[in-house]
């Protein structure tokens, strides 16, 4: 469905809870450290939801929290951004939680509880989503885990039958490591376009390199947009050299979560509207730097 020239875009992923720790000072190892510590709307999939949505997108979220309060604020705080979220209700597991440990130079360390998203399934998926027009975004955390790897493999599957574009993520480096570079190739097989930090790309092809880990993709994927960080994002199409755009500058690196579904979210609307990669790149890259200057992975409204 297109609704004024803009495509439609489902999202099937991850909602978590995230209690974000910012330390004021380096760690003191088995010792206290100082922190500010606050609680935020968080997981990739309903990340990029609720950027698409403050970017002006028509967006859908499909996911699963828990019968919990921390669940149910979830659900309308997704609402309040405009996301069509269409959550299912566990009656057994929590919502999801992550615990961000970021440092007093805002690199960060995640332990997260899946919950509710573990057990995604196919039946969650709502059959009316999926059309001719619209377009799909596959949380990797989704395919990464076993218990809600059937539900993203029928997304896209369902996208497919549908003739949709597909873009999925690549997750985290630790958990795609665990899992293997071919079982992930294999996984996202058919997707139109893979978005992968620097560390992720070269988990799946072996190279250091940003743009010879894109080269290597396209054999894999028509798209490959690979994020680094400070140093911007490039992207790779297999018919040309990688396309850069740099990163615009932060005036302070508050907290880094959330940054890069932030810039999945940026890049996706100029995308799907055909504008060049170096545009689509900026917008992605514009998206990750508010994402930078704020506490939590989510917009601030």
């Amino acid at each position: 469905m297109v609704v004024d020239g803009m495509t439609r875009i489902v999202v099937v992923g991850d909602l978590m809870t995230d209690t974000v720790a910012r330390a004021a000072l380096p760690l003191a190892k088995a010792s206290d450290t100082p922190a500010t510590v606050t609680m935020h709307g968080g997981g990739s999939g309903a990340n990029v939801s609720a950027w698409l949505a403050v970017d002006g997108a028509e967006v859908a979220f499909v996911g699963r929290r828990g019968a919990d309060i921390a669940g149910r604020n979830r659900d309308m705080e997704l609402m309040g951004y405009g996301v069509d979220a269409r959550l299912v209700m566990d009656p057994e597991r929590p919502t999801g939680t992550c615990v961000v440990m970021v440092t007093h130079k805002g690199a960060m360390t995640m332990l997260s509880d899946p919950g509710a998203n573990g057990a995604l399934s196919a039946d969650d998926l709502p059959a009316d989503l999926f059309g001719p027009g619209t377009h799909l975004h596959v949380s990797g955390y989704t395919l990464l885990r076993e218990g809600s790897r059937e539900a993203g493999l029928a997304a896209f599957d369902f996208a497919r039958r549908a003739s949709m574009t597909i873009s999925v993520d690549g997750a985290s480096s630790g958990p795609l490591e665990r899992l293997g570079a071919e079982p992930f190739l294999e996984l996202t097989n058919g997707a139109t376009l893979l978005l992968v930090n620097q560390e992720q790309a070269q988990v799946i092809t072996g190279r250091e390199d940003a743009a010879q880990a894109a080269r290597v993709l396209t054999a894999w994927y028509p798209e490959v947009v690979v994020k680094l960080g400070a140093d911007g994002a490039l992207h790779a199409d297999g018919r040309a050299d990688p396309v850069h755009v740099p990163a615009e500058p932060v005036e302070e690196l508050v907290d880094g979560t959330g940054a890069g579904d932030g810039f999945c979210a940026g890049f996706l609307v100029p995308w799907l509207d055909h504008k060049p990669p170096a545009e689509a790149l900026a917008s992605g890259c514009r998206l990750a730097t508010r994402a930078r200057g704020q506490v939590g992975a989510r917009p601030a409204l």
